[in-house]
């Protein structure tokens, strides 16, 4: 917890695993909020197991999202360990899952037991399908959200398959939202003095991201189909081979029009009746793309791009990972930092995207090692004495780093 941070002061109970609900609770974490991590004795987190890369053997999926929190293995399936949950809970202000729908209520976990008993208690629910409909019992997994929330059907190349994105984004997406709900059930509770269940979609997360690609096809009735990397009502907003890579070029408006056309030697397209507004650009971008192409595939990219943010024309170089994460812009906003691991050392992570002018949050501790404070939150939120848990420890039940 850091003091004056927006969520000091808030206790979540975190039994999620994988991306989606620990994405969730790093989100919180980060921002103040005391995150104690609910893992197997044995196995831990799945993704404690996903690998390679391992770093002296941690894995770097896991590390990914799991700072600022406190690790307690406990494995609440035996009565002893439910019962210790069960004291946690007690003391919590949110509970994070993203278990298969109905998993958690067969064990008395559920929301309607939990708020009957804790009525203040927030409760975060993240699955595959959201806790209605016909499918809410299936397990939910990110590459079916992006295939069957239709978001692989507008990524990759006109004339190439359909492409997951590189990163999982409907899990991250769910996640975010996620996250969001939990802070508007917080300040629900601050007016109701009750808490909610907040439920939450890979496959809704998935579909509500699809924005104005969705407006489109209601719009039209067709669906949009796959385009490259082109943007299909703002013209010229694509990718251009140039003579030593890629260059990203995003001509938002037409006042961005004339001054691209000047920057790169093409002043007569910007007089060209054809192209004078971004709605007849869109619409025979199949005439004007080649023309652009062939003006740029010759000239050098930082040449292009020093010569068009100039001319304030966005644009920008499509950059290796190396290089994004050394641009002196991204580290001038802090979104690479580094915290000290007990077993690992210097250990290189994200940085906060949202920057608080008062109650900013902060990166504290790094990802936790399966079960290191299981001891410390047992003996000190409990009042566990140190004989009690190490007769737990030795039946398994839990275990302590």
């Amino acid at each position: 917890m850091t003091p004056g941070a927006p969520l000091a002061g808030v206790t979540i109970l975190d039994l999620s695993r994988v991306l989606s609900g620990p994405y969730c609770t790093m989100l919180a974490a980060d921002m103040g909020a005391r995150v104690i991590k609910i893992e197997h004795p044995v196995h831990g987190d799945d993704t404690r197991a996903w690998g390679p890369p391992f770093v002296d053997g941690e894995s770097a999926y896991y590390l990914s999202i799991n700072r600022n929190k406190e690790s307690v293995a406990l494995d609440f399936s035996r009565p002893d360990g439910r019962a210790l949950l069960d004291r946690l809970i007690a003391r919590a202000d949110v509970l994070v899952e993203n278990f298969r729908a109905g998993t958690l209520d067969r064990r008395g976990l559920g929301f309607a037991d939990l708020s009957a008993r804790h009525p203040r208690l927030v409760y975060v629910s993240l699955t595959g399908f959201g806790q209605t409909g016909p499918r809410r019992a299936e397990a939910g997994y990110d590459a079916v959200a992006q295939a069957e929330g239709g978001l692989m059907s507008v990524t990759g190349a006109a004339d190439g398959p359909a492409v997951r994105l590189g990163v999982a984004i409907s899990d991250l997406a769910c996640g975010m939202f996620a996250f969001q709900g939990l802070l508007l059930a917080l300040l629900a509770r601050a007016n109701t003095g009750r808490g909610q269940l907040v439920d939450v979609g890979l496959l809704d997360a998935t579909t509500a991201l699809l924005t104005y690609q969705a407006q489109r096809y209601f719009a039209t009735g067709s669906p949009p189909g796959r385009h490259g990397n082109r943007h299909l009502a703002i013209a010229p907003y694509d990718t251009f081979d140039v003579s030593d890579g890629v260059l990203v070029l995003a001509v938002g408006h037409d006042a961005q029009w004339p001054r691209f056309c000047r920057a790169v030697g093409l002043e007569a397209l910007a007089a060209d009746p054809r192209f004078l507004a971004n709605a007849q650009r869109a619409a025979d971008y199949g005439v004007l793309r080649p023309i652009i192409a062939a003006a740029l595939a010759p000239r050098r990219r930082d040449d292009l791009i020093r010569a068009l943010r100039a001319a304030d024309v966005p644009c920008g170089a499509v950059r290796s990972l190396e290089d994004a994460l050394s641009d002196p812009q991204t580290l001038a906003r802090e979104m690479v930092a580094t915290l000290a691991h007990p077993t690992i050392g210097p250990l290189q992570t994200l940085g906060l995207p949202v920057k608080l002018s008062d109650t900013p949050g902060a990166l504290r501790t790094p990802p936790p090692r399966l079960g290191e404070h299981t001891r410390h939150v047992l003996r000190s939120d409990l009042g566990e004495d140190e004989a009690a848990i190490d007769r737990l420890v030795a039946s398994g039940v839990l275990r302590t780093t």
